[in-house]
């Protein structure tokens, strides 16, 4: 591959300039003789820290200005957390690469004194409790659980977040575990969530890397970088947030996972959902794709599971929507859409 100098566009957070980092370290591992720079951008997202994100309202929060960039060449690709990518792109820019995800969940995260935790679990949380998110999402589930809990709004980069917990603004806060462990802080997790009480958003713990369709250098240059089994996985998730005709910023969730066959037979267990599923005719495996639609209260939680070939992953995703859009879930996304409030019953914290 002929030697160039190229430049990836990242947001200048410790978790986005890691992610970066490691992108340009894996590209370097295949090309010793190529030469990266990174370009740190503000987007909209990282300069807006006073107002919920569901408040700001619209799309590529964290992304648009990174877009730009390399649009007008000030950038040759973009690394994205995947949560935060729009399903539509702007005209010549692609999603080309989904990279090997980290833990999808959920992170409980409590105050610690000495070495240990104040709270050991999410259902020790006591009564009225205040917990930090700054998710739509995590808070109408864990309001649709334990609607005594006092959620508060909480902006910032995880070490921020984490700063904040420290000095007793919280009882405790959610964060992507992804994120946490991506940063070196996995101790400071005090439980993992599993997806039956917090279903995870798109593309959680996955790097996605956008450049421009036609730059051919660029696409060959990253291609290796791509997962198959992540890709799969998140395409799903992505279609069913498509036809939702959801963004970021709204109490949606997704998660697909890829259940490889048995060599012995077509029946499976499914170990993170405790359940015995059966594969008819699919060579790679089974693809088993939840979604969810909640109330902003939480008082009406919708949800919905679609099995299949992991071949058909994006119409997976469109059926998944569609399900959920049969049982209601227009009507919940429409009053999120149609009403301008605090999206959660706190306030956010300084």
């Amino acid at each position: 591959m002929k030697k160039r100098e190229i430049i990836i566009g990242t947001r200048g957070s410790k978790l986005a300039l890691w992610q970066a980092e490691w992108v340009k370290s894996e590209l370097q591992k295949l090309n010793p003789d190529l030469k990266i720079e990174l370009n740190k951008i503000k987007t909209t997202g990282d300069k807006i820290l006073d107002v919920p994100l569901a408040k700001v309202g619209g799309k590529g929060l964290f992304v648009k200005e990174i877009e730009e960039a390399i649009l007008r060449g000030e950038a040759d690709l973009a690394v994205h957390s995947m949560k935060d990518v729009p399903t539509d792109f702007p005209t010549g820019l692609h999603l080309a690469v989904i990279c090997k995800r980290e833990d999808p969940r959920d992170a409980f995260i409590s105050g610690v004194k000495g070495k240990e935790f104040h709270i050991n679990s999410f259902k020790e949380l006591p009564k009225g409790a205040t917990v930090g998110t700054s998710s739509l999402r995590r808070s109408c589930q864990l309001m649709s659980i334990r609607p005594d809990l006092k959620i508060e709004q909480l902006r910032g980069n995880l070490d921020t977040r984490l700063r904040k917990l420290d000095e007793g603004q919280f009882d405790a806060i959610i964060l992507a575990a992804a994120g946490v462990k991506r940063l070196g802080w996995a101790e400071r997790i005090t439980e993992t969530i599993e997806p039956e009480v917090s279903l995870p958003a798109i593309g959680q713990g996955a790097i996605g890397i956008e450049c421009r369709v036609d730059d051919d250098f660029i696409n060959k240059l990253i291609a290796p970088l791509n997962h198959e089994e992540t890709s799969i996985c998140v395409r799903a998730e992505r279609a069913c947030l498509k036809k939702l005709e959801g963004g970021c910023q709204v109490p949606i969730a997704a998660h697909a996972r890829l259940i490889k066959m048995q060599d012995s037979g077509y029946k499976i267990q499914d170990k993170d959902m405790h359940r015995e599923s059966f594969i008819v005719n699919h060579a790679s495996g089974l693809l088993v794709l939840d979604g969810l639609v909640g109330s902003v209260s939480g008082n009406r939680i919708i949800k919905s599971r679609i099995e299949g070939d992991p071949k058909d992953a994006e119409s997976l995703g469109i059926k998944l929507a569609e399900d959920l859009l049969s049982k209601g879930a227009k009507e919940i996304l429409d009053e999120v859409y149609g009403k301008n409030f605090l999206p959660i019953n706190g306030k956010i914290a300084s």
